[in-house]
């Protein structure tokens, strides 16, 4: 099963629909409000938590504040711990998670052992590698056209586009993994294809 946070902020889908138009400027008019379109610094934003298997989709998480070890067990024992009875049922599972600090944390290991959820050892700074990076990009592309007005039409919106995900679309994923390790190889470590690939 494999999990990561990811974030999704509302201008970003503004500027998925509106970065196509190019404009032509006389020598003078680029400063004309005309030509300009506005942006903000600091958009509202939501940070989440998911998993999949090739199975499907688990439930979300929104994380209220910083991931730290605790805020990490919370997300593990209520939303990670129902995924893998969502998708695994009593069959094994092996456990995939970035190395954040809250995740690489002695306690946070403590929990797995204690759960008895075996953690797949993992490379650092290696998104290529991870097929949920590539299910964000899925979800963000199909919300390109949504036009969400605060954080709870965001998180209605991302949780609508969350549920259209197919098990078919996971497993897909999950599949590609002995190529995408192949890339990885061949590349020497550097990044690949696969930081881009539906």
């Amino acid at each position: 099963m494999c999990s990561d946070e990811s974030k999704f902020c509302i201008f970003f889908f503004f500027f998925f629909a509106y970065q196509g138009p190019r404009v032509w400027r006389k020598r003078g008019e680029a400063h004309n409000a005309h030509f300009l379109r506005s942006s903000v610094k600091f958009p509202q934003s939501v940070m989440l938590c998911g998993a999949m298997s090739s199975a499907g989709v688990g439930p979300l998480c929104f994380l209220r504040s910083k991931v730290n070890t605790a805020v990490y067990q919370e997300v593990l024992e209520h939303f990670m711990l129902p995924a893998a009875d969502q998708l695994y049922g009593d069959a094994d599972l092996i456990f995939q998670q970035g190395l954040a600090p809250a995740h690489s944390a002695k306690a946070s290991s403590t929990w797995f052992k204690d759960h008895g959820i075996p953690v797949l050892n993992w490379p650092a700074n290696s998104p290529d590698l991870n097929p949920i990076e590539n299910l964000w990009g899925i979800g963000k592309r199909k919300m390109r056209y949504a036009r969400p007005n605060n954080a709870e039409e965001l998180k209605a919106t991302i949780r609508a586009t969350w549920a259209f995900i197919t098990p078919e679309q996971c497993h897909r994923l999950i599949d590609s993994m002995p190529r995408r390790i192949a890339a990885v190889i061949q590349a020497k470590g550097a990044p690949t294809n696969y930081n881009h690939q539906n």
